[in-house]
């Protein structure tokens, strides 16, 4: 009796999980029936039961899974024509407002906030080469970034007056002029042209639920090393590269600059040096903001105008 009960079960699951999967033809009655040649032993029962309703063996599987969740996005985005990013030219130019908490995401959110919204999981979507140049755009258009090079255009001026930039409106404009060429070319060099050729996304990633000393060496390592458009960590050419590119070309224009071998490599470890500094800022200063409401992006702005425009301080 109590083989007839169990056989009686495995039989219910087995029709009730192929009728699901399309596998078996409904009959007149209304009923499934088995196909041609098919067997109804308990052993091939069994067998088709582990197989349909297999599952994973851990919720390490399951996690594992989620690691796809971009490909498919972007497989599925691809079948329907459809653009994967609302962003342009237009849109990356000044400032842009992201609220993490959004389920629709605004045009050029993903520039300075890499976590986008799929299927409920916030998962990185990688920058194509085209966003790489949009995000270069909105560094040098950003309005803090403004804001800042005019602000220390006019005290270096100020300070100095006799500089070879020169004195009043002329000499600011003539400093704001060349702070702005310099943020620019390190913004096409270390953000777009280099990032877009060796894969490499150049936006920075916080880690707000870690510990404060792992948060602390992973903010100071991310001027060396830096993340892959597939995840993976790899040297972080942009800057490592930036720099003396930057450099050299600025021996070209900088009014009064020493361009000597020794002055160059000055300039480019001063800008290594001052670049942990702002990464440190990205970190940390968002806790500080969420309490005492402030803008943070002047304070990386500055730094990053010191770093790259040394040939423009006194």
């Amino acid at each position: 009796m109590r083989g007839a009960l169990i056989l009686g079960l495995l039989l219910s699951l087995r029709v009730a999980t192929a009728q699901t999967a399309g596998q078996l033809p409904i009959g007149a009655d209304g009923t499934p029936t088995a196909p041609a040649g098919a067997s109804d032993s308990p052993e091939s029962i069994s067998s088709s039961v582990s197989t349909t309703e297999a599952l994973p063996d851990s919720p390490g599987e399951v996690a594992a899974q989620e690691s796809d969740v971009v490909v498919v996005a972007k497989a599925a985005l691809k079948a329907s024509g459809k653009s994967r990013s609302s962003c342009n030219a237009k849109d990356a130019i000044g400032f842009i407002y992201v609220d993490p908490k959004s389920e629709k995401p605004q045009p050029c959110s993903q520039l300075v906030y890499p976590f986008q919204r799929f299927l409920t999981t916030n998962v990185t979507i990688p920058l194509t080469w085209q966003q790489k140049g949009y995000l270069a755009l909105h560094d040098v258009t950003d309005p803090g970034n403004l804001a800042t090079i005019v602000g220390i255009s006019a005290l270096t001026t100020a300070i100095d007056p006799h500089s070879d930039y020169g004195p009043g409106l002329k000499g600011f404009g003539k400093n704001a002029g060349v702070s702005l060429l310099q943020d620019a070319t390190f913004e096409f060099f270390g953000t777009f042209a280099i990032p877009s050729i060796a894969h490499q996304d150049p936006r920075y990633f916080r880690m707000p639920d870690q510990p404060f000393k792992k948060r602390l060496i992973y903010s100071i390592s991310r001027t060396i090393i830096s993340r892959n458009d597939d995840g993976s960590s790899m040297p972080n050419y942009g800057t490592l590269l930036a720099y003396p590119i930057n450099a050299q070309l600025s021996n070209l224009y900088v009014p009064g600059i020493e361009s000597d071998g020794a002055s160059t490599t000055k300039r480019i470890f001063v800008g290594y040096a001052l670049d942990p500094v702002n990464n440190l800022l990205a970190e940390f200063l968002p806790d500080v903001a969420k309490h005492v409401r402030v803008r943070i992006i002047f304070l990386q702005r500055i730094l990053n105008n010191i770093a790259v425009s040394q040939g423009n301080l006194p």
